[in-house]
């Protein structure tokens, strides 16, 4: 396979993830005996993806150790938690010479299966995106980046984080999954140009949607056929509910 078809996963496993109430990092956390960045990089390999970069941070041996026999990976350090557009322009350097595709996927959103992540990369690959979003509809999206459409021909226009949604977006329910595929070249362009002027002030990769739309070029949003793939895991209860979810086979792991 060459280089202008090539798709290399970008895992953002960097953070601490304090709310989950232990001192190992969030991707560490077990999930049905393994710790969820495993099931992330097996669903990866599963989609046929074979190099994969682990951007990591917090606890960085603890998250090395863990990914560090799965094939095909490599690591990339975020020195400061400055957001999901920091994170993969922390892994330029391994992602050098820009091309093929860029699957972005978090390390704590271990139920998205292979099939989801094939179906966003051909949509992708088809319609000659720039970016594609996988997108869930939620009966509750609080707390998640809200998808904004266009209301003439519902193509994408922007993704609004919570803490910088106006009302009316607030009662948008189809949200970001944070799961993307970008064209290469095309990603780390935008990437320099986006800034930290929101509630968070960190630099979300969410702006470079907003970026290719001045640009004219296409970007465009997959919605999961199964929302609860899209259930990331922040707390105790998070984790305990994505076990039902599997116990009662509602997803796949």
């Amino acid at each position: 396979m060459n280089n202008e078809t090539t798709v290399t996963a970008v895992i953002l496993a960097a953070g601490k993830g304090t709310r989950m109430k232990s001192e190992l990092p969030k991707v560490a956390v077990v999930l049905n005996e393994s710790p969820l960045l495993i099931h992330v990089l097996q669903n990866i390999e599963n989609a046929n993806i074979r190099r994969k970069v682990v951007v990591v941070g917090y606890r960085k041996d603890i998250v090395t150790s863990i990914a560090e026999k799965f094939p095909g990976v490599e690591f990339a350090e975020q020195t400061e938690q400055l957001g999901t557009g920091h994170a993969v322009i922390s892994a330029e350097k391994n992602l050098q010479p820009h091309k093929g595709y860029i699957l972005v996927a978090c390390g704590d959103a271990p139920l998205i299966s292979a099939s989801s992540f094939k179906e966003l990369i051909q949509l992708h690959k088809d319609n000659h995106y720039s970016a594609t979003v996988l997108s869930a509809k939620m009966e509750d999206p609080t707390g998640y980046g809200r998808i904004i459409r266009s209301s003439d021909d519902g193509s994408l226009l922007r993704i609004v984080e919570q803490k910088d949604a106006t009302p009316e977006e607030k009662a948008v329910n189809e949200v970001n999954t944070g799961t993307y595929c970008f064209t290469a070249e095309h990603l780390f362009d935008a990437l320099k140009s986006i800034g930290n002027d929101n509630a968070q002030k960190e630099y979300y990769l969410t702006d470079v949607i907003k970026i290719f739309r001045s640009q004219g070029k296409k970007v465009g949003a997959l919605t999961l056929k199964n929302a609860l793939e899209s259930h990331g895991i922040n707390s105790p209860e998070d984790l305990e509910k994505a076990k039902q979810y599997i116990d009662k086979g509602l997803v796949g792991v």
